[in-house]
């Protein structure tokens, strides 16, 4: 045999072995990607759990304890987790994660802070992934660097936050079979000031994009708190939103004075390079509502009196709100998204419906992202035309 045609067949061999080893991942197929976060509901019936129309499922949570990733009670979850595991029967191409963390989950920059005690914390994760047979894990350390809900954070967050998720891929890749990874982000700049985002990016498949509770449950001032569309700050002049934006901004506070949404922290990690199709967006599956609202402009951009609900689930807002003919449905164009009144009680409601969902799904395949999750499925309604079906259905088209 010639040196020449050895040569090929050796290279043909380790694109072979390459590729068995680093599968194409899931932003590359036609279809984007569709992930739910999850948490397992009180009337807990795995078998009813529409598999069939998502590509991953997020078990939510694990949490630090004593330095190793680990059910608060397991004896309760484990058997939980299985139970989901084994709904692969139903869609075999499901991948099945598990969340480590989630808001006020506190434990992560002592665990990240030295080798030790990542390699701990990274033997812990690898341990349970082979025990429930999972398909890889997502990150949700809110935030390296930024205290959130009171949890600790120290200015070696940064790096130690790299070098944890590159010690997670590598423990993932020394599985037999393909594993993910991934890591929920903000939906807001800041955060990204905070962790290093090219070197994250080579470790991590996916970066889920919480772009939600941009205007957050402690808000007096009401808003679209999981918008797609970038709204300028011109365009909402006069109003007392602006006026609170401008003042956060003033104050240094913010590093710009218009409304947070999908398309402009989309666009702002692309111009800071992050590949298109590593970024999934994300979508509520849960509204607020804010009480003693002004009429002027329907509601939107005023100041209330007060957070009416501060969270409530999709389901509970079909079956109170949106069958209820005094709340009157609003579309804000710029925004697109859409936001309900009431009059009589000076209610205001943001929330994600069908609409909406279905637009940020299109959003998501036009700009070849990497596809759409939401938190969380179990908020959804249970019947026909769900939120999740208004996804899958505008994912296939």
């Amino acid at each position: 045999m010639s040196s020449k045609i050895q040569y090929l067949v050796l290279a043909f061999i380790g694109y072979i072995f390459l590729t068995a080893c680093n599968p194409q991942p899931a932003a590359d197929r036609s279809k984007p990607v569709i992930m739910a976060y999850y948490v397992a509901e009180r009337d807990y019936q795995p078998e009813k759990i529409p598999v069939e129309k998502l590509s991953h499922i997020i078990y939510s949570f694990t949490v630090v304890i004593d330095g190793e990733m680990k059910f608060r009670n397991p004896d309760e979850a484990g058997p939980k987790l299985e139970a989901l595991v084994r709904q692969k029967s139903r869609n075999p191409n499901l991948k099945v994660m598990i969340a480590c963390g989630g808001w006020g989950a506190d434990g992560f920059s002592d665990m990240a802070l030295t080798e030790e005690g990542r390699a701990k914390f990274i033997e812990s994760a690898r341990s349970f992934i082979a025990q429930y047979e999972l398909d890889g894990m997502d990150m949700d350390w809110e935030y390296p660097g930024i205290s959130g809900a009171g949890t600790m954070a120290r200015p070696e967050d940064t790096e130690n936050f790299t070098a944890l998720m590159k010690g997670l891929r590598e423990m993932l890749d020394a599985f037999d079979s393909p594993k993910i990874l991934t890591f929920a982000s903000a939906g807001w700049k800041r955060y990204y000031d905070f962790i290093e985002v090219d070197e994250v990016m080579k470790y991590a498949d996916y970066m889920n994009v919480m772009t939600y509770d941009q205007v957050s449950g402690e808000s007096i001032y009401t808003g679209h708190h999981t918008p797609l569309g970038h709204v300028a700050n011109q365009d909402i002049e006069g109003t007392p939103f602006q006026a609170h934006l401008d003042s956060l901004y003033a104050a240094g506070a913010a590093p710009d004075n218009d409304p947070e949404s999908v398309e402009k922290i989309v666009d702002f990690l692309i111009n800071i390079g992050v590949n298109p199709a590593q970024i999934v967006i994300g979508s509520a599956f849960y509204g607020r509502v804010w009480k003693g609202v002004p009429p002027a402009n329907q509601g939107l951009y005023q100041r209330s009196r007060d957070i009416h609900i501060g969270w409530l689930g999709y389901q509970q807002i079909r079956d109170r709100y949106e069958t209820d003919s005094s709340f009157v449905r609003h579309w804000d164009e710029k925004a697109k998204a859409p936001f309900m009144y009431e009059a009589k009680d000076s209610l205001l409601v943001s929330y994600d419906d069908t609409v909406s969902v279905a637009l940020k799904t299109r959003y998501a395949i036009d700009n070849q992202l990497g596809g759409i999750m939401f938190w969380q499925l179990g908020n959804d309604t249970k019947e026909p035309g769900s939120l999740l079906d208004a996804i899958y259905k505008e994912a296939q088209k």
